[in-house]
């Protein structure tokens, strides 16, 4: 048998797995030959070995546990398989390192942190990481894995360094052709398959404008380094608000760039909030909310289904696929929605209750903006300013235009625009 790698005692692994519900062994390409003594001490012990059939063949037969597979889907799975063998010595096995990107979220959310004993293993993105000899803080990991394509988009910046989990074989193509169709086709790339295992390879680079299309397929087990660079005639996305209006699909119903701007810095996101964004138009503030990082959710609410599907293309052109479109009027369309942390309001505020709707939705600490350019809207944000606070404000916004040989100023619409936090006011009980 393959000698083991150093790491912590088995007398140990089996004390702790003692007291835990399920261990949890990370595994890599170069299988039984790379664990250590206490992994191999725990799968050896083991009653049952769940894992999926690639990480399961990987096992001698000294491990002579009952082996189980995931079925898929993976995650509704969790549960009963769990419950099906309560009561038993039960091993995961889990690709490199289980709580990045791997089943240790599922199980953790399932069981507690307290009832798992995890044994990590390298993981496929610190093992590319020391291939390229790039510093893994310095680059981005984005995973493609049970995800769309199109969320690489949001992470596309001149000069980035991009480490992309493939889905499978063909991720690596369709990686090149998202490049290309954002305006990132010189973007240099490499794709590392198998790291750690036998049969370990790095690809020649080439960027995304020279990758073949429909080239022969590598391994599905892959991560992809690229390399952003902009072609030189695309536009310019930043990573912050206010994005060019140019960036959008629309059919003028759209909060224009500056004023959309000075709307973000008053919702405030934050990793890990929800937004509303009611009257979504184009979805230009959900987007950008979303954009901000990437545990940012929202949810946007549209009557017009003809704007509704812009709003998607949108979000899936600009990296933000998860965004959730509802096709309805607020506010019976917001019924069943989760409660925001913030919500922003750019339209329909004359329908009969929909901004007391908005307030009653809104967590405790939330924020709400509301945007109107009409004086029938704005006499509805001044008596919502009068019972709840907050700030209201003017926004003005004038562009350089041609004036014959000259130059003077053409005003955009000004907007009045309230924003307020919704504290506890714990004197009287209640939100204000």
């Amino acid at each position: 048998m393959t000698p083991a790698r150093p790491g912590p005692s088995p007398a140990v692994t089996a004390t702790a797995a003692a007291t835990t519900a399920v261990t949890v062994v990370g595994i890599g390409a170069d299988g039984w030959a790379g664990l250590p003594d206490a992994s191999r001490a725990a799968l050896g012990a083991a009653e049952v070995l769940i894992g999926g059939p690639r990480q399961l063949d990987l096992l001698p037969p000294d491990c002579a546990g009952l082996r189980v597979p995931w079925p898929s889907p993976l995650r509704p799975a969790v549960p009963g398989l769990l419950a099906a063998h309560a009561g038993r010595r039960i091993a995961v096995l889990a690709s490199g390192d289980p709580m990045f990107h791997g089943i240790g979220r599922a199980l953790a959310e399932e069981l507690g942190p307290a009832r798992l004993y995890v044994l990590p293993h390298p993981s496929s993105v610190s093992l590319a990481a020391a291939r390229l000899g790039w510093p893994l803080e310095d680059a981005e990991v984005v995973t493609l894995v049970g995800r769309p394509t199109a969320r690489l988009a949001a992470a596309l910046h001149t000069g980035r360094r991009l480490l992309v989990l493939g889905a499978d074989a063909a991720a690596p193509a369709e990686i090149a052709a998202l490049l290309r169709d954002r305006g990132f086709g010189p973007s240099p790339m490499r794709v590392l398959e198998q790291l750690g295992g036998a049969r370990e390879r790095t690809t020649a680079q080439r960027t995304a404008d020279d990758w073949p299309a429909g080239g022969p397929l590598g391994d599905p087990l892959n991560i992809v380094a690229v390399e952003c660079r902009r072609a030189p005639d695309a536009l310019r996305l930043g990573a912050g608000p206010g994005l060019p209006d140019e960036a959008y699909e629309h059919d003028g119903q759209l909060t224009k760039r500056h004023v959309r701007a000075a709307t973000l810095g008053a919702l405030a996101p934050a990793p890990g909030e929800l937004l509303w964004d009611v009257g979504g138009g184009s979805g230009s503030i959900a987007i950008e909310w979303m954009r901000t990082h990437p545990s940012c959710r929202a949810v946007t609410v549209e009557k017009e289904p003809a704007r509704a599907a812009r709003i998607a293309r949108n979000a899936d052109r600009l990296g933000v696929p998860g965004l959730r479109v509802v096709t309805g009027a607020a506010p019976a369309a917001l019924a069943e929605l989760p409660s925001p942390d913030a919500v922003f309001v750019g339209g329909g505020l004359t329908a009969p209750g929909l901004l007391d709707a908005c307030w009653e939705a809104l967590r405790a600490g939330g924020r709400l903006v509301a945007n109107t350019v009409t004086l029938e809207s704005e006499a509805l944000l001044a008596e919502a300013h009068r019972r709840h606070g907050g700030e209201l404000v003017r926004l003005a916004v004038a562009h350089a235009v041609p004036v014959g040989a000259f130059t003077g100023w053409r005003q955009a619409m000004p907007v009045t625009q309230w924003a307020v936090h919704k504290t506890l006011d714990t004197s009287a009980g209640e939100d204000r």
